[in-house]
């Protein structure tokens, strides 16, 4: 199946996606690395500093009247349209020599995620979506296909990645992640980006984690609908601005935030 022809959006986007390939595969496993930490006391590299401005100066000399939202260098609020950006998602797998990383760009209009595309150089792979027009993945030197998610619709049979057990202990809700690994067939953390793109292709059924925020998901939001999945946060509200997320093929969403409902309820509404 070959995909429709991209939006000059979607084009746009995949430009800035091969711009961040040739910036950050050069700076992965390389000696003189720069890491430093963040307020936050999370990592930062040059590479991510230096995608992020890369990515930035595109926007603002193509679309100057466009907003922006970027991890590392923050925003520029100028109309309803926004390139929400993540120079790096898995800073710590980067900085490790680990291949799990990507850029993650989206584009929200009217608070609407629109596009979304996510590049893992490292990989060898690229995952794209606009609303209406599917969404689509590619390894390095073969033809882009088209992207399903499961069809599993019991829990028994489900495989869930959950991130980080520590993210769910933080937010309170470890008996819930406790209930739900015992629900499911499997259970494992592919994590960052890589969960949902499983999700997307149909080789995973559920991801949740905690601890996010908007340039961490919005990429995501639209490359999982398209595929037919479905995305919310973990109370099962429409928005990737509440810290939390939960994407599924669509088919456990609901039996998936039943679990989680009714453990967080009977833990008293946070985990000890």
């Amino acid at each position: 199946m070959i995909p429709p022809t991209p939006s000059a959006d979607l084009a746009f986007a995949l430009e800035l996606a091969t711009l961040a390939d040739a910036v950050s595969l050069p700076r992965f496993r390389a000696a003189d690395l720069a890491i430093s930490t963040k307020p936050d006391r999370t990592y930062v590299t040059d590479a991510d500093q230096a995608v992020e401005r890369a990515i930035r100066e595109r926007i603002e000399a193509a679309l100057p009247e466009d907003s922006f939202f970027g991890e590392e260098s923050g925003t520029a609020d100028r109309g309803t349209r926004r390139w929400i950006i993540d120079p790096i998602d898995g800073t710590s797998n980067f900085l490790r020599g680990v291949p799990n990383w990507a850029t993650l760009i989206a584009l929200e209009v009217d608070g609407v995620q629109t596009v979304g595309v996510v590049s893992a150089p490292a990989f060898g792979a690229r995952w794209w979506a606009e609303l209406g027009g599917g969404a689509w993945g590619q390894q390095a030197g073969e033809a882009p296909r088209r992207l399903r998610v499961s069809g599993v619709s019991e829990l028994e049979h489900a495989s869930l990645s959950f991130q980080s057990i520590e993210q769910w202990d933080l937010a309170g809700y470890l008996s819930p992640l406790i209930s739900l690994s015992r629900a499911v067939w499997r259970d494992r953390a592919y994590g960052d980006m890589w969960s949902y793109m499983l999700l997307a292709e149909g080789l995973v059924d559920i991801v949740a984690e905690f601890d996010v925020k908007p340039y961490d998901l919005a990429a995501l939001v639209p490359i999982v609908q398209e595929a037919g999945g479905r995305f919310t946060d973990i109370t099962g509200a429409d928005s990737a601005w509440n810290g939390s997320s939960l994407a599924t093929n669509g088919a456990l969403h609901d039996a998936v935030l039943g679990v989680v409902s009714a453990a967080h309820a009977a833990a008293g509404g946070e985990d000890s």
